[in-house]
Order: C-alpha cells, then sequence, then structure tokens
C-alpha cells in the first residue's frame, strides 16, 4: 500500500487537507466495512475489502503528510488509534451480522451476530490490553516500554516457547480487520459454491474462539513480561 500512497501523497501535500481530517475519513472507511458486508454474496465481501484497503490507504497517507509537512499531534495519534480499534471491530461485527443472514427469507439467528460482536469485542480487548501498558507505566512516572525482545518475552522459558510458537502460526492476525476481511472473501467464495452461508457461519465461530482465547493469552504474556516492570 505503501507505492499507491505515495502516489496519492503527491496531489494532497499542498492542498489545505490536514492530516487529522484524512484520519476521520480514514475512520469512516473502515467503519463503512459493517454496512457493506450486509451486502449479501461475493459482492458484499467485495465491498469489505474495498472498505478496509481504503482506511489502509488512508492510514499510510495521513501520517505521509503530517510527517512531510511536520504536523505532529497528540490528537492525531490519538484519533489514529480510535480509528484502528474501529475498523477490526467494525468487520467482525459486520461478520456476525452477515453470518445471521439479516437479509434471508428465514428467521434471523442472533447466535451468530452475538459470536461476531464477541470477536469484535476481543480483537478491542487485544489492543487495549496494549495500549494500558503505556498508560499503567505513565500513571506510575515511569519511562515507556522499549519494545525489545528482552522486554517482551515472557520471563518464564515455557511462556516465551509458547510465545514463540503462536508468533510463528500467527492466527492471532485473523481477527486484524484488514485480514479478516480478506477471510471474509474466501468464506463467501465456498458459500456460493456450496449454496448456503456454512462457511461464513463456520468462520465467525472460530474467529469469536480465536479473539477470546488470544485476549487471554496476551493478557497473561503481558503480565508475564517485563513490560510492567
Amino acid at each position: 500500500m505503501r507505492e499507491v500512497s505515495l502516489r496519492v501523497d503527491r496531489y494532497l501535500v499542498n492542498t489545505r487537507v490536514t492530516p487529522n481530517q484524512l484520519t476521520y475519513l480514514m475512520t469512516v472507511c473502515g467503519v463503512l466495512a459493517a454496512p457493506a458486508l450486509l451486502v449479501p454474496g461475493i459482492a458484499g465481501a467485495v465491498l469489505g475489502i474495498v472498505a478496509t484497503q481504503l482506511y489502509l490507504l488512508l492510514d499510510c497517507v495521513d501520517g505521509e503528510i503530517a510527517r512531510w509537512r511536520k504536523q505532529y499531534s497528540l490528537g492525531g495519534v490519538y484519533l489514529d488509534r480510535v480509528g484502528a480499534y474501529l475498523t477490526d471491530a467494525a468487520v467482525l461485527v459486520g461478520l456476525g451480522l452477515r453470518a445471521a443472514d439479516l437479509w434471508g427469507s428465514g428467521r434471523i439467528d442472533w447466535l451468530w451476530a452475538f459470536l461476531g460482536t464477541l470477536a469484535a469485542l476481543g480483537a478491542i480487548l487485544i489492543k487495549a490490553e496494549t495500549d494500558l501498558v503505556g498508560v499503567a507505566r505513565h500513571q506510575a512516572g515511569m519511562p515507556p516500554v522499549k519494545d525489545a525482545e528482552s522486554v517482551v518475552r515472557p520471563r518464564s522459558a515455557g511462556m516465551a516457547l509458547a510465545r514463540r510458537a503462536a508468533s510463528a502460526l500467527r492466527f492471532h492476525r485473523l481477527i486484524l480487520g484488514i485480514e479478516a476481511s480478506l477471510l471474509i472473501l474466501l468464506l463467501a467464495i465456498a458459500d456460493q459454491i456450496h449454496g448456503d452461508l456454512f462457511f461464513t457461519r463456520l468462520g465467525t465461530a472460530v474467529l469469536a474462539g480465536i479473539a477470546l482465547l488470544q485476549t487471554v493469552l496476551h493478557l497473561v504474556s503481558i503480565l508475564a513480561s517485563s513490560r510492567l516492570r
């Protein structure tokens, strides 16, 4: 996406558009993934990808414009984090509502909407667990934590091995908005072949399980590391 964003920058760098305005637009694009996924069939999944890719593009552009103009602000950093939270949540909530088959001729099964929302909650909590490390250190009068392996690695040898295994598998990335939208397209294609929402519903359940598991594992990993010391 950097290859694309650098080409977009040249049209924006000399305009009155501010980095924060681009961040607001970025967030809107990310949130639009939820209603986009409500469109039935492959078309809705493609629209979801378009929304998340626009989010990713603008996420690159706003930072590049800010650095070029030297327009740095804590507000911009804060808004960027809010956009990331909302986009990940929007994609997973949209997946749950898609699996519930809102526009189908039969009864709406709200279980899938609940599981999608549960996955979204897990995705948000994981980000919050990371961000709250900085909050806790700030309130304790400690400097920001260094993102070094010696700091983030759990002190227990067994926990460190489990963390390396989880990092290698990268299953946790499936609950991030960009990756989840690509998975949703694959599920939509499988549904089209199968003739129902079986794969979308299976994917919703799997992502909810991953989100819950990763929420617990990430919290344990933080507590077992040196990030709060």
